[in-house]
């Protein structure tokens, strides 16, 4: 069993259909007048962007899928179901992710204007997720109810507390890599980033052998990420929308459930929650101080846009301290 040359194929067919679907989606998301609607209260220079295909997570999500099943397969038939298994999970629960964003952006096109589901029903449809997610985990894969602490090599049995844990933090990551998503590449790149910190982290959680499943997902996201980013990259000429997003959020975190270590995705995609932690203390601020903001615009890179940084600017520095943050990650692995 090669697990490098399935990943590597993994990598580069994922990126390859991505880049094929995409060429073909975006005209017909066009076609059908499925554009993106810009908020009024968002950077008056956004205006410009009305109008552009959204829903385009669509490719990444049909390659992703695609090609994880036939690799999910192959692992089944090397390793068997225990080897298998969590990739299939993870998966689906990017794909549970995917269907809900794909609902939120429906709507949203549907009422023309940039609001779809409520807080509350995302957020709830996102719980029941998460719950089945950690029940097909626990049961088939043996997680049990142990969280790792990162970089102190301590694990803490939080018993039946462990699942509301799991659930809060699957949640949250499902949010924040979408409220990432605000600008032209951004949770693309930096996505891809923590795909390769997943790659890498795939090689040292392995003994004898590199772990094939983890190895796999890293691939998987780096290949979605990268061949949408051809069409992504400023000035964008299709956004993934909540479809893409809340999907790569489900790989993301699933990825850190597979390690058994979920506290490292704290660490590694510790930009995200930078993002969703500056939406917080903008509305808390701002209801303390009645009406004042502690931030020009929220989420952060809004702020950043506002202080006159360019998107690219934003991404290349974002994606980088994600660099950083995921080198620093390595070190907080289970030994």
């Amino acid at each position: 069993m090669n697990y490098k040359i399935m990943a590597s194929a993994a990598l580069i067919i994922t990126f390859v259909l991505t880049v094929l679907i995409s060429r073909k989606l975006i005209p017909a998301l066009k076609s059908r007048k499925m554009g993106q609607k810009i908020l009024d209260i968002g950077p008056r220079w956004h205006k410009s962007k009305e109008g552009t295909p959204t829903m385009g997570g669509i490719a990444f999500i049909a390659a992703s899928l695609a090609v994880g099943a036939v690799c999910a397969a192959l692992l089944w038939i090397w390793d068997g179901a225990t080897a298998a298994l969590p990739l299939i999970f993870t998966l689906a629960l990017g794909l549970a992710g995917g269907l809900i964003g794909c609902v939120d952006d429906a709507a949203k096109l549907r009422n023309k204007r940039n609001e779809g589901l409520t807080a509350a029903q995302k957020f709830l449809l996102q719980l029941i997720a998460a719950a089945l997610y950690l029940v097909g985990m626990s049961l088939v894969c043996k997680t049990g109810t142990e969280i790792y602490i990162p970089f102190v090599d301590v694990s803490v049995d939080f018993g039946i507390a462990y699942y509301a844990i799991a659930m809060l933090l699957i949640c949250g990551m499902l949010n924040s890599v979408n409220l990432t998503d605000g600008i032209d590449g951004l949770a693309s790149s930096v996505t891809l980033v923590v795909g390769i910190f997943f790659g890498v982290s795939g090689f040292m959680n392995g003994l004898a052998e590199p772990d094939g499943a983890l190895l796999t997902l890293g691939s998987l996201i780096v290949g979605a990420c990268g061949g949408f980013l051809v069409y992504n990259l400023n000035p964008a000429r299709v956004f993934m929308g909540d479809t893409g997003s809340i999907f790569l959020g489900g790989l993301v975190v699933g990825g850190a459930f597979m390690m058994k270590n979920p506290l490292i995705v704290v660490v590694c995609g510790l930009v995200y929650i930078i993002e969703t932690a500056s939406v917080m203390l903008q509305v808390a601020y701002f209801k303390l101080t009645h009406g004042k903001r502690l931030f020009k615009m929220a989420p952060i890179h809004h702020h950043f846009e506002k202080c006159g940084w360019s998107e690219n600017k934003i991404v290349i520095v974002f994606t980088a301290v994600t660099a950083v943050l995921s080198a620093v990650a390595l070190f907080g692995l289970a030994r």
